[in-house]
């Protein structure tokens, strides 16, 4: 049966009562076929808002597989604006809601990996549900980088600084009309993970972060069920405040490549010479000191452990990037980008695109 929308068998309040509503332990999974059908009926604003708030939580309790994930991004891949740069940049997806008390190292690596050679997109909408904290384009703002710009102009930005911004209400509109809902839940659902999946650039390397290896290894899986990306890296690793900034001490990483090899290692800070603590990154205004710091490390003002959380942090880009065949070279590149005015350069032709 066919209901009068013409979309297929499965309303949410029917998902919700024969598969998903049932409890953690006796819910089952939807099909590929049903969880395309849920994803399309909430972009189609079809649900009632305590159906959909129920069929949000009710996946947060279960857990979404890889193939029901695959199933929400492929919907919302549909809606994206893509605009794909000449240059093949690292995407950077980290969690849109942000972080609230470390600084935010990404806008700084990327400005560095960038001047290493290695080009570096990021993308994040505006006080993102829930937490609605700092994310990439605060920092951008901050520093004066046009942010608000339509998905074309993102793929410019890209291919004539080496960084490249796009913001979610311009490319993936649908996703941004979800805002008000997903706020008044009060907990994240499925679209958080899903959204920093959109990959607006095209890349064919994603990095982005996981709070368990076994989400990265999902992550991994969601892109390989997808039917629209076709990525050839993949590197995920265990960031502070769950953002794509690496730890002090010890960082899990979650390496997968096209061939179908993953890898699973270990970053650990002392091991680079480098000797601080989380609560040496932490500041008072995320958006604001993020800002001065990277004008600062980028200019070569700084080096402190500042400049080596940035320089660690590009590294990664760089190594991902295939641009370097190891942390250490990659390291080796991000510092040479700072000392010899690359990254500078970068941050002047960012701020004045």
């Amino acid at each position: 049966m066919t209901d009068a929308a013409g979309d297929g068998d499965w309303p949410l309040k029917r998902l919700m009562t024969e598969v998903v509503g049932s409890g953690t332990k006796s819910a089952e999974d939807m099909t590929r076929t049903q969880a395309a059908e849920a994803m399309r009926r909430i972009f189609d604003g079809d649900p009632h808002p305590t159906t959909l708030g129920a069929f949000w939580l009710a996946n947060r309790w279960k857990h979404n597989t890889a193939e029901e994930l695959a199933a929400f991004t492929d919907e919302m891949c549909d809606r994206v604006e893509f605009a794909t740069p000449d240059a093949d940049p690292v995407d950077c997806g980290a969690n849109y809601d942000g972080k609230g008390r470390t600084a935010i190292l990404g806008v700084a690596a990327g400005v560095v990996a960038a001047g290493a050679g290695t080009p570096v997109v990021t993308h994040s909408g505006d006080r993102t549900p829930t937490q609605k904290r700092d994310a990439y384009k605060h920092v951008l703002d901050e520093l004066g980088v046009a942010t608000e710009v339509t998905p074309q102009d993102s793929a410019d930005m890209v291919d004539e600084t080496g960084v490249g911004f796009y913001y979610q209400p311009a490319f993936n509109p649908a996703v941004a009309d979800l805002f008000d809902a997903r706020d008044r839940m009060g907990v994240r659902t499925f679209v958080n993970t899903v959204e920093t999946l959109a990959n607006p650039a095209g890349a064919s390397v994603h990095l982005g972060s996981f709070y368990h290896l076994a989400f990265a290894k999902k992550v991994v899986e969601t892109f390989a069920e997808s039917e629209f990306h076709d990525l050839d890296r993949i590197v995920m690793f265990q960031g502070l405040e769950g953002y794509d900034d690496i730890r002090p001490g010890y960082t899990k990483v979650a390496d997968w490549s096209a061939t179908g090899d993953f890898d699973d290692y270990e970053i650990e800070t002392a091991a680079y010479g480098m000797d601080f603590e989380e609560a040496d990154l932490r500041v008072d205004d995320v958006a604001e000191d993020s800002a001065r710091l990277t004008r600062e490390v980028v200019a070569g003002d700084r080096t402190d452990h500042w400049m080596d959380a940035v320089a660690l942090n590009a590294a990664v880009r760089i190594y991902a990037g295939g641009d370097a065949d190891s942390l250490d070279a990659g390291l080796d590149a991000a510092r040479a980008a700072i000392s010899d005015g690359s990254a500078a350069a970068v941050l002047d032709d960012l701020r004045a695109f």
